[in-house]
């Protein structure tokens, strides 16, 4: 069930890729939901998208302290506004890609299938370190049935990762 869930997923976000290089629209991947936006025209090496797009995609708004979501707020720096904010026609648009860099969020860029991934930001990473308490996460066993770190809350767990890098 699983497996076939993921694949699905899979298959989706590649089908919707792929019309994104189609036309002026892109694919975020922000907390790890896929979100077609449309894209200014000529943006070429930023990510411009609609205020509504914005929201829709991360749930962050601009107001006048800044760029927010829930209590969450990053001012933008007045010298550099114009590098995140701009007016076209009735259209007002937001370079997500820039404020990524200002907020030190690592992105990754599929550049021929218009997919824009952003992960968590570092303080939001380094937030585990400091409390000493692993993140949770849910991995099937040998025989496929689901567990979670959470499920061993209050007993020791001995965590062992491999990675092919």
């Amino acid at each position: 069930m699983f497996k076939s869930l993921f694949i699905l997923m899979i298959v989706t976000l590649c089908t919707v890729a792929a019309r994104a290089t189609d036309q002026n629209t892109r694919v975020i991947i922000y907390d790890g939901i896929a979100t077609e936006v449309a894209v200014a025209p000529n943006s070429l090496t930023d990510l411009w998208i609609t205020t509504s797009d914005l929201t829709r995609a991360t749930r962050f708004v601009i107001k006048p302290q800044g760029v927010c979501r829930d209590e969450l707020c990053f001012p933008l720096p007045k010298n550099r506004k114009t590098e995140f904010v701009a007016k076209k026609g009735s259209t007002t648009w937001f370079n997500l890609s820039e404020f990524a860099r200002l907020i030190k969020q690592p992105r990754v860029i599929d550049e021929k299938n218009g997919v824009w991934y952003f992960g968590a930001r570092a303080a939001e990473q380094s937030g585990y370190l400091t409390s000493l308490e692993a993140p949770n996460f849910t991995l099937p066993d040998l025989n496929g049935k689901l567990h979670s770190l959470a499920d061993f809350r209050g007993q020791k767990v001995l965590l062992v990762t491999w990675a092919s890098w």
